[in-house]
């Protein structure tokens, strides 16, 4: 660790990004770059895990944690209460999941979606799920491999 409570590296990334910061003819590029990897470097450095526990430890609350982190407290509690190993798995986890259920609907699902079918129609998408409730318009819920799920609409053509 540096002498401060910063890693090492975090220490290194912003000393760089203060030498650009008083360069004169530092490019653009250069300083974008500087402050990613500051930011990647707080990130995943364990000053700020160190904090909370210490402040917790003093007798802080989650909210007290929350407030001063600038996160509600329950992502303040998902991002640092248990051990170490509990955080990684949770972390891991969740990254797991996002790598595995991509945040982009399908662009070629069959029929229309409830949103589609309403603008079609000119009516909401409530009285879509209403003509579907009484038999008026067919749709199914269409699930892909990954598990996520869609209703879609069949309007007869």
């Amino acid at each position: 660790m540096a002498p401060g409570f910063l890693s090492d590296d975090t220490a290194r990334a912003l000393a760089a990004l203060v030498r650009l910061e008083q360069a004169t003819d530092a490019a653009p590029l250069a300083r974008l770059r500087g402050i990613r990897e500051l930011a990647a470097t707080l990130e995943a450095d364990p000053a700020a895990l160190v904090a909370v526990r210490a402040a917790l430890a003093d007798g802080a609350g989650w909210d007290d944690v929350a407030e001063a982190a600038g996160l509600s407290a329950s992502a303040a509690k998902y991002r640092w209460a248990g051990d170490d190993d509990e955080i990684a798995e949770r972390h891991e986890a969740s990254r797991r999941r996002k790598r595995e259920r991509p945040s982009s609907v399908p662009t070629d699902l069959p029929g229309l979606s409830v949103a589609e079918a309403a603008a079609k129609f000119g009516v909401t998408a409530q009285a879509i799920y209403q003509r579907v409730n009484r038999g008026l318009l067919e749709a199914r819920t269409v699930e892909l491999p990954d598990g996520r799920k869609y209703k879609r609409v069949f309007p007869e053509e």
